[in-house]
């Protein structure tokens, strides 16, 4: 009884302390210091997004893949040594794309404000910027983060929520970050943006119990038309995760959820649980668009306080992909 009383205090402590953390974030934490750094990070995001839109979903993702792990501190920027493998070549972050966005606003932002602004508060704010430049949501980010120091391969591998999860396993690790269902059903609406490698659903299509067989609950027509684009050893086609609107930020995602057409396992799952499915059902039309771009922003910016490092915690790095 004792031991469990003492692993409570001690969650407790752990749960105050990311909280304090939280509270420390200000929406005018640069005011003085770096004035101009929103209108930098949106200039030159847009320099990318302009020529990419497609880097919107990757930047967005990249966000996702960072507070996941050791919360939003920049440690999935970081590049491996000679004595560590980095988050960034982790299995799940092996196909991370947009690390050259951040690098160039970081380079734009150390030339205005040097030593200034976090490599954390910019991948906040890229993210937020790529979005709202493909027409979703505008939110604003609260500022403050400091860099972490460190970024372990396996530490990935543990935090960040495989595509084959089901609800239960979606909530939990939602839960564990300080997120609830509702935050886990909005935030996968962010799958309305962006593609997917084949080998990420190929056992779901292929071998889905191990007898050479798909998901029974995948709509048929959909696991036929996967298959004629992806062979079952294919590691580098990719295919849209919202088919004909993957380059639009909207509600057509729960729509294809609702069709049984999601491509994973976890966009499946949001069936299965009684909030998530009902969330499903009231955003598959685009009358649900507006509400859901409001849910959105303030799941974003929810996610954006896990686990921060404030005050005098961690470091402003110079680069964003090596620490000081």
């Amino acid at each position: 009884m004792a031991i469990i009383t003492k692993l409570l205090f001690l969650c407790f402590l752990v749960f105050f302390f990311h909280h304090a953390n939280a509270q420390n974030l200000a929406l005018n934490f640069y005011r003085r210091t770096c004035p101009s750094v929103e209108s930098i990070v949106n200039q030159t995001t847009a320099s990318f997004i302009s020529r990419a839109p497609s880097l919107a979903a990757a930047l967005l993702r990249m966000h996702f893949h960072d507070c996941f792990v050791r919360g939003c501190d920049g440690s999935v920027l970081l590049n491996s040594t000679a004595n560590n493998t980095a988050e960034r070549d982790s299995i799940p972050n092996l196909s991370l794309r947009g690390f050259q966005v951040i690098d160039a606003v970081k380079t734009a932002v150390e030339r205005s404000c040097p030593r200034t602004v976090s490599c954390a508060d910019i991948l906040a704010l890229v993210a937020r910027d790529a979005v709202s430049q493909i027409k979703g949501p505008f939110w604003q980010v609260p500022l403050g983060r400091r860099d972490g120091n460190v970024s372990i391969s396996n530490e990935a591998l543990t935090n960040l929520p495989p595509p084959f999860f089901n609800a239960t396993q979606l909530v939990a690790s939602f839960a564990a970050k300080g997120l609830d269902v509702k935050d886990l059903v909005v935030l996968s609406g962010g799958h309305t943006i962006g593609v997917s490698h084949c080998s990420s659903f190929t056992t779901r299509i292929y071998n889905f119990t191990g007898r050479n067989d798909a998901d029974p609950t995948m709509d048929p027509n959909y696991v036929a038309a996967l298959k004629a684009r992806c062979p079952p050893t294919d590691t580098t086609t990719i295919v849209q995760m919202d088919p004909g609107s993957f380059d639009r930020f909207d509600t057509d995602y729960y729509t294809i959820v609702r069709k049984r057409r999601g491509l994973f396992e976890s966009d499946a799952a949001l069936l299965r649980n009684n909030v998530t499915n009902a969330y499903v059902q009231q955003h598959s039309s685009s009358s649900g668009s507006s509400s859901f771009f409001q849910d959105f922003a303030a799941s974003m910016v929810k996610m954006g306080r896990i686990g921060v490092l404030t005050g005098t915690a961690g470091e402003i790095r110079r680069i964003c992909s090596v620490a000081n």
